[in-house]
């Protein structure tokens, strides 16, 4: 008997993640024949092409980048990242005709406590706000579980709490980053089996780090256990190590 075929989506990330490489900086013009390229001839499903309210630049960028896509019709591949800001960056990507926001959340209670400096609790409340402010602006929603991994790593208490809150929300995708590239392919494959058979009905995506030279081989098993989408970058450019 066939098996069916799983289709694994690639969301490129190059514009924004690749673009934090130390001493690289695109122009407007360079990121608009990137995105051309990756959304045209190579065809990749989803591309990440900013970071909301960085710079006048990014927003020209952005606002070229999405007017190309609109007239092909590939308005809804393109996504920004976007802030906890009480729907600063909704408005920013909305100005920019943007159509997706991937929002940047806390994925670990290190972070929530120590950089947020709020509870849990108050974290979450912040996240729905603010998701629900890009919702009531007409944008699709993503959430990043930033420091995901480490977040897993202490105990998947504080994660499922938190997936349990973007569930209830109806986000469109929760995006799994191992944030500091700390993660070894055992590792990867005992958490996402354990996110994956605990929301079987989540479209999750895969974000790994090479700092230890293992972000494909990351990449490769989270296909192996059942991740909806992976995030690359060309010739793997990226914060630190790529």
């Amino acid at each position: 008997m066939a098996q069916s075929k799983r289709y694994i989506e690639i969301m490129d990330t190059t514009l924004r993640d690749g673009e934090q490489t130390p001493e690289l900086a695109y122009t407007p013009a360079e990121k608009l024949q990137i995105a051309r390229m990756l959304l045209g001839e190579v065809g990749v499903d989803r591309i990440e092409i900013a970071s909301a309210r960085v710079s006048k630049g990014e927003a020209e960028s952005a606002r070229r980048i999405i007017e190309w896509a609109a007239a092909k019709g590939k308005d809804d591949r393109v996504e920004i990242l976007g802030f906890c800001d009480g729907g600063i960056s909704s408005s920013w990507i909305r100005k920019v005709c943007g159509r997706t926001i991937n929002l940047l959340t806390k994925g670990s209670e290190l972070h929530c406590r120590k950089q947020l400096r709020k509870t849990p609790d108050e974290h979450f409340k912040d996240v729905v706000k603010n998701i629900r402010s890009a919702k009531k602006k007409g944008l699709t929603v993503n959430v990043y579980l930033e420091d995901w991994s480490n977040g897993v790593r202490d105990g998947f208490q504080y994660v499922h709490a938190f997936c349990n809150v973007l569930v209830d929300q109806g986000v469109a995708r929760i995006m799994l980053p191992d944030t500091l590239g700390v993660l070894t392919p055992s590792e990867v494959r005992r958490y996402l089996d354990w996110m994956i058979s605990a929301y079987p009905n989540v479209r999750f995506d895969f974000h790994s780090h090479n700092d230890y030279g293992l972000g494909t081989a990351n990449a490769l098993v989270a296909v192996e256990c059942g991740i909806n989408g992976v995030h690359t970058t060309v010739n793997g450019l990226g914060e630190r190590a790529g």
